[in-house]
C-alpha cells in the first residue's frame, strides 16, 4: 500500500527547489494556507471554557455545536429544518480525518475489487483513503474540455458496478471550479444506479467571488426529499481562517453517519470541548465570513487587473486559488522561484499521470491567501517574469 501512496506536492517541491537561491524576497503562494485574520469571537469563546479541558469530549460533539451546524446548514442551502443534529451531523477535528476515515465504514459486500473514483487533479488524502481501506483509487481526468470537474457519465458501466465512492470537490482544489445542480443531478442518478455514496469535499464552498456554490445535500433534498447516498464535509479552516483550530464536520446520509458514528467511537478523535465551544460560536456568525469573502474578492480582482487574460486566468467560481497554464509547471515553478521570489506548486504535483497524460503538467497552481500589499506584489512578479 504505501508504495502506492502519492508522494507530498510539498515534498516534490522542496526538492525541485532545492539549492535554487531566490533573486527577490521569499513570497508563500505554494501552501493553501489562510493567512487572513482570525474572528475576534474564538479566542473568548475558548477562555471561557478552558476548564473542560479537563473532560473527555464525547465523539458526536456537544449537542450546542450539532444544533449551530444544523442552523448554518438550514440557512445557507435552504434546508428550512431538515437535518437532524442526531441523525444527520458528526463533528471531525478537522475535514481530513474525516475525509480519509470515511471510506472505512462503506458496505463493500458484492463488489469485487472496489473502487473509489477520485477527480484529477486531486487532494492527496483520498487516494490514501481509498488505499487503507481496501480500494482501488481510480483517477478520473478534470480538464478544461470537462468544466474541471470529472466527467462520470463517460465511465464504464463494469467500473461503476465495483465502484463503492466518489470522491467530489466542489469548488474544486486547484481549479476552483463549483458543481452546478444539474452536474450534481447526473451524480446522484448514478449513485442510485450503481450503488455507491457521494463523498462532497465542500470545504472551500464560502468563499466565493459572486454566486453562492449550490451545495450536493442542498440539491439531493430538493430533489428527493433525503440526503441517501451523499455525504458533505465542511470546514472552518477556509470558510474562518481557522486552519489550526482543526474544527469541520460531516452530514448527510442518516445510516452512513450512524456507522461512522460507531466506527469513530472507537478509531476516531473527539473534539476538545473548549475547540467546540469556539466553533459553536464561528458557525452561528456570518459578519466574519462576509469580511474574509471581500478580501478574496478583492485579490481576485487584483489578478484580473494584473493577469488580463494571460494563462487561461478565469476569476474562480470558488476557492482562494488560481490555476493558471505557463507551459512546464515544473520549468515555469524553478522561474518564478529563482527570478521572483515567489513560491508556486507545479500543477503536475498534485495530479496523477495517466494514459491520457497529466491533467496538471502544464499548470501551476497560485494561492492567494497572503494580505492584499503582498498577492499584488507577487501577482506583479509573476506577469513580468512568466
Amino acid at each position: 500500500m504505501f508504495d502506492a501512496l502519492p508522494t507530498s506536492p510539498f515534498a516534490r517541491l522542496a526538492s525541485l527547489l532545492d539549492g535554487v537561491a531566490p533573486a527577490q524576497s521569499p513570497i508563500q503562494m505554494a501552501l493553501g494556507e489562510p493567512q487572513h485574520p482570525i474572528p475576534g469571537i474564538v479566542g473568548p469563546a475558548i477562555a471561557e471554557s478552558l476548564a473542560l479541558f479537563g473532560k473527555y469530549p464525547p465523539i458526536q460533539g456537544p449537542e450546542p455545536l450539532r444544533v449551530s451546524i444544523a442552523a448554518w446548514l438550514s440557512r445557507r442551502y435552504g434546508l428550512k429544518g431538515s437535518v437532524d443534529p442526531e441523525r444527520h451531523i458528526l463533528p471531525l477535528v478537522g475535514t481530513r480525518e474525516g475525509l480519509f476515515t470515511s471510506p472505512f465504514v462503506l458496505n463493500k459486500a458484492g463488489k469485487e475489487r472496489p473502487a473509489v473514483l477520485i477527480p484529477n487533479p486531486f487532494y492527496q488524502c483520498y487516494s490514501a483513503a481509498a488505499l487503507a481501506s481496501g480500494c482501488e483509487p481510480v483517477y478520473v481526468n478534470a480538464t478544461r474540455e470537462t468544466g474541471f470537474l470529472p466527467d462520470l457519465e463517460d465511465l464504464k458501466p463494469s467500473l461503476f458496478n465495483r465502484t463503492v465512492a466518489v470522491y467530489l470537490c466542489s469548488p474544486s482544489n486547484p481549479e476552483g471550479a463549483a458543481a452546478t445542480p444539474d452536474y450534481w443531478r447526473s451524480v446522484f442518478a448514478l449513485a442510485d444506479r450503481f450503488n455507491f455514496t457521494v463523498f462532497a469535499d465542500e470545504c472551500y464552498s464560502e468563499i466565493y467571488d459572486r454566486t453562492p456554490p449550490p451545495g450536493a445535500l442542498e440539491i439531493r433534498h430538493a430533489d428527493s426529499g433525503v440526503f441517501d447516498r451523499v455525504v458533505a464535509f465542511h470546514s472552518l479552516s477556509k470558510r474562518s481562517s481557522l486552519p489550526g483550530l482543526r474544527s469541520g464536520f460531516v452530514a448527510g446520509d442518516e445510516k452512513f453517519i450512524a456507522r461512522f458514528r460507531s466506527f469513530r467511537n472507537v478509531a476516531g478523535a473527539s473534539m476538545p470541548l473548549p475547540i467546540a465551544a469556539a466553533s459553536t460560536a464561528v458557525w452561528n456568525d456570518e459578519e466574519h465570513v462576509e469580511a474574509n469573502r471581500a478580501l478574496y474578492r478583492a485579490k481576485f480582482g487584483a489578478a484580473e487587473r494584473v493577469l488580463g487574460n494571460r494563462f487561461g486566468f478565469k476569476r474562480p467560481d470558488g476557492g482562494f486559488f488560481l490555476w493558471l497554464e505557463t507551459g512546464d509547471g515544473e520549468a515555469a515553478t524553478r522561474r518564478l522561484w529563482a527570478e521572483g521570489g515567489v513560491r508556486v506548486l507545479p500543477g503536475r504535483y498534485l495530479a496523477q499521470d495517466t494514459p491520457e497524460g497529466n491533467p496538471g503538467q502544464n499548470f501551476v497552481r497560485i494561492a492567494l491567501v497572503n494580505d492584499f500589499a503582498t498577492t499584488e506584489e507577487a501577482l506583479r512578479r509573476i506577469a513580468q517574469i512568466l
